[in-house]
């Protein structure tokens, strides 16, 4: 009897995009970010002012730039996730409901984010990832909290909090966030990034429209393929959003 199954080609299965598998470390991330990722002047921006920072991480804030929030966290960029910890954070119990382990030095069981990057790995690769983290003013890192982007109306409300002349926009009522137009595509292709590396972070209808829309509007830059490789090469995972838009740039 002759066996046949040597003769037949294997076909390769798709391989479904991983996600950071890498650096547990948020803190480890935003060192990373500072040594190894933003080192050329020219773009040691933050992400939605464009306020200039050093090596220090000390910013020089853009002019006519105000806050009547955060004053004291003004002075230094803090790492910026585009979406939020806590948008794909509620997916783990630990974060809902807590865990065994999460119990304070008081005898006190507590959940949120704590716990969740106290008890589970998977949530804090996601926390870590660094295609995910950007640069941001502090004052505007805080305002943004975990609201989601939206397009708000123009009429001025009075519930809306603004940064002098950086165009980032906060809804204080309804809990959302316009943000300057030079961010606009480097969110959407974050926000696509992470719907398709981590299973657990599903985009609305809503906001998935929205990121479509701004990824057609504000085409990948030059700088972002350069960021994407140096994160590629420190973290191990490609970006399939920007893999192959990137190689014909």
């Amino acid at each position: 009897m002759i066996l046949l199954s040597g003769l037949f080609p294997i076909i390769a299965q798709a391989q479904t995009p991983k996600g950071n598998t890498t650096n547990p470390s948020f803190s480890k991330a935003k060192k990373t970010m500072q040594k190894q990722i933003y080192t050329n002047p020219a773009e040691m921006k933050t992400i939605y002012c464009g306020a200039n920072f050093d090596a220090k991480k000390y910013i020089t804030l853009p002019t006519g730039f105000t806050t009547e929030v955060y004053k004291k966290r003004v002075k230094r960029w803090e790492a910026e996730h585009v979406v939020p910890a806590e948008n794909f954070g509620r997916a783990f119990s630990e974060w809902r409901d807590g865990a065994a382990i999460c119990i304070d030095r008081k005898g006190k069981e507590f959940k949120g984010r704590k716990c969740a990057e106290k008890a589970n790995k998977e949530y804090r690769l996601m926390q870590s990832d660094l295609y995910n983290l950007y640069p941001a003013i502090g004052a505007v890192n805080a305002a943004r909290q975990n609201y989601n982007y939206v397009m708000l109306p123009k009429t001025a409300s009075k519930n809306y909090r603004t940064f002098g002349s950086c165009d980032m926009i906060i809804d204080k009522k309804d809990r959302d966030a316009q943000p300057p137009e030079r961010a606009r595509g480097v969110i959407a292709r974050t926000y696509m990034y992470f719907e398709a590396v981590y299973p657990k972070y599903k985009m609305s209808r809503q906001q998935r429209q929205l990121m479509t829309v701004w990824d057609k509007q504000y085409p990948i830059t030059k700088w972002e393929c350069e960021r994407a490789e140096k994160i590629r090469k420190i973290q191990g995972n490609i970006n399939p959003v920007l893999n192959t838009r990137c190689k014909i740039i």
